[in-house]
């Protein structure tokens, strides 16, 4: 059997994951022998010496980040709305190119006054690739699967092609994919290239019957990925996007508010654990050093 070409690094956790303050958050994080982590822009902007503070300390850190989220509600507004969303764009574009990441994540819109007329939301998606080139930055969109027009990633997927911008591409997040049931067969559909980011979490039930359960699940209650019952589909997922090519980063898109009320070393190992069972189990990689997440490549 061929061996997987890969390093556990490819994993990393999300800062909301932890409580406490941003320092506290990315040294409980290295600490768990990650190097990567994604940010919320409330991590920035909630420090207690302002955002350009809180970008120090992550440097500081020597931590990679992996993405910058999120920009909601963008795409599908007119006038005023759609002007006032171009600025907190613009915002949010300032802090992810300090930070030096190169993946802001949007998702897809929920709101009430957005229209659901394909070639508006090609435009805005468009406008908003365009403000992140001078910055280097990728845009990752997503499909929340409470979307009002854009629910499943095919719907993603579709929208992104259509605007066709080299730095627009598909954020991925697992917990969406199994809330609403879509078939994995749909990966067929994607570039693994226009990937830009895979977010990975489980939960606690095989049916979640209403959309306010989706949401209350997805916000408060996701767990790290082989604590679920959904284990073996993230499994099959994970090796299926490692088959169509996928190389990038996946990060542990963990909302829980259990984990924001036991210690940040003890949900960090949490992590560690489930970052071990997919680079070692799931994608067959070779033994991990003691200590440590990094791994040897196979030759």
């Amino acid at each position: 059997m061929s061996h997987f070409q890969g390093n556990i690094d490819n994993f990393g956790m999300d800062s909301i994951s932890l409580a406490g303050p941003l320092k506290a958050k990315l040294k409980a994080i290295q600490a768990a022998g990650f190097t990567q982590v994604m940010l919320q822009a409330r991590d920035l902007v909630g420090h207690a010496d302002g955002w350009r503070a809180a970008v120090q300390e992550v440097k500081d850190s020597g931590l990679r980040v992996t993405g910058f989220q999120v920009l909601r509600d963008f795409e599908g507004l007119s006038g005023h709305l759609h002007d006032y969303k171009v600025d907190i764009a613009k915002s949010m574009l300032e802090m992810c190119h300090a930070l030096d990441c190169h993946v802001m994540l949007a998702c897809s819109s929920t709101s009430t006054h957005a229209t659901g007329e394909s070639q508006k939301l090609v435009q805005d998606l468009r406008k908003l690739a365009m403000l992140a080139i001078p910055m280097d930055i990728k845009i990752a969109f997503e499909a929340l699967s409470w979307g009002r027009s854009i629910n499943e990633f095919p719907q993603a997927w579709d929208i992104i092609s259509e605007a066709d911008m080299p730095n627009l591409g598909l954020g991925f997040d697992s917990f969406h994919m199994f809330a609403t049931k879509t078939p994995m067969e749909d990966l067929e559909l994607l570039d693994p290239d226009k990937i830009f980011l895979v977010q990975l979490a489980d939960f606690m039930w095989n049916e979640i019957k209403t959309v306010e359960e989706r949401i209350s699940t997805a916000r408060t209650f996701r767990v790290f990925p082989g604590e679920g019952v959904h284990s073996d589909a993230l499994a099959t997922l994970v090796r299926k996007l490692h088959q169509l090519g996928y190389r990038g980063d996946y990060s542990f898109e963990v909302f829980n508010d259990d984990y924001q009320q036991i210690p940040l070393d003890v949900v960090a190992e949490r992590a560690r654990k489930a970052a071990l069972w997919l680079g070692e189990d799931v994608l067959r990689r070779s033994v991990p050093m003691p200590n440590a997440l990094r791994l040897k490549r196979h030759a």
